[in-house]
């Protein structure tokens, strides 16, 4: 059976990190999460001071670019990658709402995606992947076989992530304060010059607002078996 790129874009907290990985493991490919790549950086210069409030010394950071390491490992016990930032295993801490009220505005800066899109690039380049994020049927692999874009009402996706939180045992998160950053975040994804969030031309539309994930398994293995024939 042929391998393909299956690339899925689409605003936050749509869940399409989680369709993404078991549509992975069902299908038998690689999972490939770009957001934790930028959410990697997100938190070295949080670590490093590179903020003061919102505001960001990009000056810092790139000066720093060659000292940013990022991988994704297998991890046996989830069946699903983690992330490493210089070695370190930083899964957890790319997750909190601190990195997420700052990950948009890494992710906007130019120098930080040109230097991110080749490594998505190199990892894909075998195809046989799934790639979810914001520009990966547009910048990345826009000759993708299978592009999805996701969607879903903003106040659905605060609820998500806001369950999400407090079943990490983040219960300081209140339902508008997340629901601020959800809009926040989509307003700078959308509007950024460098790989701005779109839906690709060629894109099937996936608005999961009132699905469950059974329903969202059976439609995106619809999709891919049309494209590979079986």
């Amino acid at each position: 059976m042929k391998k393909i790129v299956i690339a899925i874009d689409g605003f936050s907290s749509c869940g399409k990190s989680t369709m993404a990985k078991d549509l992975a493991k069902e299908i038998g490919y690689t999972y490939i999460d770009t957001g934790a790549m930028y959410r990697a950086v997100t938190l070295y210069s949080i670590q490093q001071g590179f903020f003061s409030d919102d505001k960001l010394d990009e000056e810092k950071l790139e000066s720093s670019m060659n000292d940013i390491h990022i991988s994704l490992r297998f991890n046996p016990e989830t069946g699903r990658p983690d992330t490493y930032l210089n070695g370190v295993n930083v899964e957890k801490e790319i997750r909190d709402m601190e990195v997420a009220g700052k990950v948009s505005r890494i992710a906007a800066v130019p120098f930080v995606r040109h230097a991110m899109v080749p490594l998505q690039q190199k990892m894909g380049e075998g195809k046989g992947v799934v790639m979810d994020g914001r520009d990966i049927g547009t910048v990345v692999f826009p000759d993708a076989e299978l592009k999805i874009f996701v969607t879903a009402s903003p106040v659905i996706r605060a609820q998500r992530r806001l369950d999400e939180l407090k079943a990490k045992g983040d219960f300081k998160s209140t339902f508008e304060d997340v629901l601020a950053n959800v809009k926040e975040r989509d307003e700078i994804d959308s509007t950024r010059e460098e790989g701005p969030l779109r839906q690709a031309e060629d894109a099937l539309v996936l608005d999961n607002s009132y699905m469950t994930i059974p329903e969202q398994k059976a439609w995106l293995l619809e999709k891919y078996h049309n494209i590979v024939g079986s």
